[in-house]
């Protein structure tokens, strides 16, 4: 079965993958880049009114260019974790309940940015990886793995058992995150807004952490409290 991307960024970096199965563009398109990456693989190009586009893309802004590609494959825990071991701090992103799929393309960037090895999902009640998840990561949706799992907390342990400690992120936690020393194979738990991480999947944290805010907003959402943990996570291991 087929799916669709869209948006110039999301189509480019797909075809430098050869992940492209065909093309579709509209009338006039003429970003130069893309067009040499479909000559290049032969690839069908079909140009197509902009209904078509829509209809394809969801509604979605797809910049006049939309890509067929097979469904997304999702990567297995073990090979997450064993990918991981290459790098000299592992670091993994598990998200409890994130279902806005603008959150998961944006926090698929931030995890590209930073380095992380790659992303848990888990598989019910919670949003997958979609078009427009792709079409939001810019690209990164080709650079860092997603695994979807049944139990996070059965996940968890097989992370600890593998070295890691995890750390969960919780606006009422009484430890600033800027406390830890993340010099070591890290699984960062981060929650939806609105109820935050499971109470299971909380009590397996070794650590629970907070950012601590000075404004009048007492929360972030999703995606930009995971860009603050990575960012201080790669500042504490790999200080300038």
């Amino acid at each position: 079965m087929a799916q669709y991307i869209y948006g110039r960024n999301t189509v480019l970096s797909a075809l430098k993958e050869h992940k492209v199965k065909a093309i579709y563009i509209a009338d006039g398109f003429s970003l130069f880049s893309i067009l040499d990456e479909i000559k290049k693989q032969n690839l069908v190009m079909k140009t197509s009114s902009k209904q078509d586009l829509n209809r394809m893309a969801q509604n979605g802004n797809h910049q006049g260019v939309v890509a067929e590609i097979d469904d997304y494959k999702y990567s297995s825990l073990e090979d997450i974790i064993k990918k991981a071991k290459k790098s000299q701090y592992p670091l993994i992103v598990i998200l409890d309940g994130v279902k806005d799929p603008q959150n998961l393309g944006a926090i698929l960037r931030s995890c590209d940015a930073f380095g992380a090895n790659g992303i848990i999902l888990k598989k019910n009640g919670q949003v997958g990886v979609t078009s427009t998840v792709a079409k939001v990561s810019t690209g990164a949706i080709d650079f860092v793995p997603v695994a979807m799992v049944t139990n996070l907390a059965q996940t968890i342990k097989t992370l600890k058992s593998n070295g890691y400690w995890i750390v969960g992120s919780d606006g009422s936690a009484k430890q600033d995150y800027r406390e830890i020393d993340y010099k070591c194979p890290i699984a960062l738990v981060v929650g939806s807004e609105g109820e935050g991480i499971s109470r299971l999947v909380l009590e397996n944290c070794d650590f629970i952490s907070k950012i601590t805010m000075v404004g009048h907003v007492n929360s972030l959402n999703a995606s930009v409290a995971t860009a603050v943990y990575l960012a201080q996570i790669f500042n504490n291991r790999f200080p300038s």
